[in-house]
C-alpha cells in the first residue's frame, strides 16, 4: 500500500502514526505528495489533491483521516483504537468531535501563516487565533476525562496532532497557562510513533 502525505499536514501525521503504532512499516509505504502545485503529478492518482491518501494493495484510494485510520487499524483483525461502543459512545463521540474541531481551525491557522504576506487575511488568522486559545481552555477543563487517560485511541491522537501544530504556529502559545494539557501532551508527544512524525517548522 501507499500513504500520500505532506510533512506538515496533521491529518496525515494522524494515519502516519497509526502506521508506526500498528507496526506496518513494511507494509505501507510513506510517499510525500506534491500538492498546490499547478499540474502536480499527485493530481493524477488523487484528484481532489488531498491529503492523506490511501492506496491499498487492490488499487482502490481511500480519503479522508479517520477513514484510512480505522482501515490501516482494522487490517489485522485486532483494532486498537476504536471508540468505545459500549454504554457511553456519544461520550466518545462528543470528545472526538471537539479534538477534531480544535485540529481543523488550527490546520486553517497553520495555512493561512505561511501564504505570501500579500495573500494572507489578518481576518481569517485572528478568527482561528481566538478560536485555538478558547479550545484550549476547554480542552485543560476535559483532559481528566477517563477517555484522555487511558490506552491510546483516536481522541488522543487528534487531539495531539492539532497540539503539536505549535511547531507550525509561533503564536500558539498554547502551553503556559494549560498545565493540565502540557502535563498530558508532552508523554504522548514522546512516544516514537509521534516524536517521528514531528511536523517541521513554519
Amino acid at each position: 500500500m501507499k500513504l500520500y502525505i505532506t510533512p506538515g499536514s496533521p491529518y496525515a501525521r494522524m494515519a502516519r502514526i497509526v502506521v508506526i503504532e500498528k507496526g506496518l512499516e513494511n507494509r505501507v509505504e510513506v510517499i510525500t505528495a506534491q500538492t498546490r502545485r499547478v499540474d502536480s503529478p499527485y493530481y493524477r492518482i488523487n484528484p481532489s489533491g488531498r491529503v492523506p491518501y490511501l492506496l491499498r494493495d487492490d488499487g482502490v484510494g481511500m480519503e479522508e483521516s479517520a477513514l484510512i485510520c480505522a482501515y490501516l487499524d482494522h487490517l489485522d483483525g485486532r483494532p486498537a483504537f476504536d471508540l468505545p461502543a459500549g454504554g457511553k459512545p456519544w461520550e466518545a463521540r462528543r470528545l472526538e468531535a471537539l479534538a477534531r474541531s480544535m485540529l481543523d481551525g488550527l490546520a486553517v491557522w497553520s495555512r493561512e501563516i505561511v501564504r505570501p504576506q500579500d495573500e494572507r487575511s489578518p481576518t481569517v488568522i485572528h478568527h482561528e487565533a481566538q478560536r485555538g486559545r478558547r479550545m484550549a481552555d476547554l480542552w485543560e477543563s476535559q483532559i481528566e476525562h477517563p477517555l484522555m487517560r487511558g490506552a491510546l485511541n483516536m481522541v488522543q491522537i487528534t487531539l495531539a496532532c492539532a497540539l503539536g501544530l505549535e511547531a507550525r504556529i509561533p503564536e500558539f502559545r498554547w502551553r503556559p497557562e494549560h498545565p493540565k494539557l502540557r502535563d498530558w501532551f508532552d508523554p504522548i508527544a514522546a512516544r516514537p510513533s509521534f516524536a517521528a512524525t514531528t511536523p517541521p517548522g513554519a
